[in-house]
């Protein structure tokens, strides 16, 4: 758009009467906040109070490693227990289904292989932890598998 009047000619523009401010050249300063000393004073309050609170949680967490720990160490023998008494179910478990399964087999003996033991040992008392094959030796495939893999994963 044109700058001009009712008449229609043309006006310059000018500056304002009195002529443009002064310009800016010096550096304006930012207004502050905090001071040096306060500044200071505030990360010495916050590392004092960070340190007790972090202290204060690192007792709490040792107290309950404590804690845990002695709670494993009761608890463990039972656990072992456990697991001899749910393997000599299961030991059970496979000589009663040999038995079963191989009745009608002449000259067959449960634990021996025609009459051979599988396995010499020093005393015939003597345990023999069995294999996980062993184990498992009459269960069904999928399940062998599933808890072949649940295994090695812990």
């Amino acid at each position: 758009m044109n700058a001009t009047t009712t008449e229609g000619r043309r006006i310059q523009d000018l500056p304002p009467k009195g002529g443009y401010g002064p310009i800016q050249t010096e550096r304006v300063k930012l207004r502050t906040i905090l001071g040096a000393k306060s500044t200071l004073g505030l990360l010495v309050g916050t590392t004092i109070v960070g340190f007790y609170a972090y202290y204060l949680n690192f007792k709490y967490i040792r107290r309950q490693q404590i804690e845990m720990r002695s709670a494993r160490l009761a608890i463990f023998p039972a656990l072992l227990a456990e697991r001899d008494r749910a393997v000599l179910k299961q030991m059970r478990r496979n000589r009663d289904v040999e038995a079963e399964l191989m009745k009608n087999v002449e000259g067959w003996e449960v634990g021996t292989y025609f009459g051979e033991p599988i396995f010499f040992l020093d005393d015939e008392n003597q345990w023999r932890e069995p294999l996980f094959c062993e184990h498992f030796v009459h269960a069904d495939y999928s399940h062998v598998k599933a808890r072949a893999e649940r295994h090695a994963w812990m």
